[in-house]
């Protein structure tokens, strides 16, 4: 397409917006086949009782995808969006069988390996083209819409895989949907998504060019330490994916010593992630009139008070309170940072730095894992789930202390 017929604009662009929301749709379910029921294989199939070995998966996942997160930003500014998203499918091709057919945890592993690398392709190309299409005056929304589409089909997801482990068993039933995800995921890929670059090109021949494309190493440091915009983005996606690991890894286990059933885990698991896609249809856009800065800091501390709820549960009532104040806290930040690095970054480089910011980001669940499994083995679950509520309310601390205001008057969706 030439550059004089594209156009910026989720209204422009709403057919192949549209098309990538429902790309993203599966994407998410991917991850939702695994969020309420995993922990429970390990235990109940595998006989895996030590907190540190449960979360293996998650740790395998966290660090494959943060790595894979970078390559995709880099690769997309090099050989376009549309390739890197179908490789990110053919990737995830194994993954379903592997999780249903799995004779040994170490394949359990191999197989969260391969989805964190296809989730780290697939959806830092989804985030990527929904910002080449929206141009900058509703970057907000674009996240947001983004985000809702992944993180409502990975709750739909977790709680049919509940259901389904509750009637069938834990094993292999509950995989089937990742079957029909990944072929919908890829044929759509192929034969109906378009590149996005063109876009690109467009905002970068309205955009001021004093600002020169910095090196690879400087893009890095920049969103890393340097910036202090950029870097206080990325310390809050960082322990905002700290704390959802946890949750990933250690709530379904907690709810299940307080004798709750598999469904009603299923239920818990899926309301958090719920209340976070729903919400960011209204918190992306929101971040558009009012802001970024003050969305990201009191998100995160009310992801803190969230996860006190729930470390302070006896009733599945006050679990489900804490779940949705999590989701809450958590729909604040989550398209909030995305659309900031949006905004102080050049359209040159900015698949670069959105891919250094996801590769920290989604470290985090690394280190969430890691953190909370050594923890609970140590010193139990309770003091695990209170030092990632802590380092959560810090982090808000940074945004508060740290971060200026990223989104300029110019660029306001509306009166704030």
């Amino acid at each position: 397409m030439p550059i004089r017929e594209v156009r910026l604009g989720l209204g422009e662009n709403w057919p192949q917006f549209s098309l990538l929301m429902l790309v993203n749709a599966f994407v998410g379910g991917m991850v939702g086949l695994e969020r309420s029921i995993l922990p429970a294989i390990a235990e109940q199939d595998f006989g895996i009782a030590a907190r540190t070995a449960v979360l293996s998966f998650i740790v395998a996942f966290g660090i494959t995808k943060a790595a894979a997160n970078y390559l995709a930003g880099r690769l997309a500014d090099r050989f376009g969006r549309k390739r890197i998203l179908v490789l990110g499918w053919l990737i995830a091709l194994p993954v379903p069988l592997l999780l249903m057919w799995a004779p040994a945890w170490h394949w359990i592993v191999a197989a969260n390996v391969l989805l964190g690398i296809s989730q780290g392709l697939t959806w830092s190309v989804m985030v990527i083209m929904k910002i080449d299409l929206a141009g900058p005056k509703q970057r907000g929304l674009a996240t947001g819409l983004n985000e809702f589409a992944g993180y409502v089909a990975l709750a739909a997801s977790a709680f049919a895989t509940a259901t389904i482990a509750e009637t069938f068993g834990l094993r292999p039933e509950p995989f089937y949907p990742g079957i029909a995800f990944v072929l919908l995921g890829l044929l759509l890929s192929v034969f109906a998504v378009r590149e996005t670059r063109d876009h690109v090109a467009l905002e970068s021949s309205a955009t001021a060019t004093s600002d020169s494309t910095p090196s690879p190493a400087a893009v890095f440091r920049r969103t890393t330490f340097a910036d202090r915009n950029l870097s206080s983005a990325t310390q809050a996606g960082l322990v905002n994916n700290l704390n959802d690991g946890m949750a990933w890894g250690l709530f379904p286990l907690w709810f299940a010593a307080r004798h709750m059933s598999l469904e009603q885990i299923g239920v818990l698991a899926a309301v958090y992630p719920a209340t976070w896609g729903f919400l960011q249809l209204a918190t992306g856009a929101w971040s558009d009139r009012v802001g970024r800065k003050w969305l990201i800091a009191i998100g995160m501390w009310m992801q803190a008070a969230g996860i006190a709820i729930v470390l302070a549960s006896a009733s599945m009532t006050l679990a489900l309170t804490g779940a949705v104040l999590l989701g809450v806290g958590t729909a604040m930040v989550y398209p909030t940072l995305l659309a900031a690095i949006g905004d102080v970054t050049h359209p040159a480089w900015r698949a670069s730095a959105v891919g250094v910011y996801r590769l920290w980001r989604d470290l985090g669940y690394a280190f969430g894992a890691l953190l909370s499994g050594v923890m609970a083995d140590v010193f139990g679950l309770a003091a695990a789930i209170a030092t990632v509520a802590a380092l959560t309310l810090l982090s808000g601390v940074v945004v508060a202390l740290r971060m200026r205001e990223t989104l300029s008057p110019s660029s306001r969706s509306g009166p704030p």
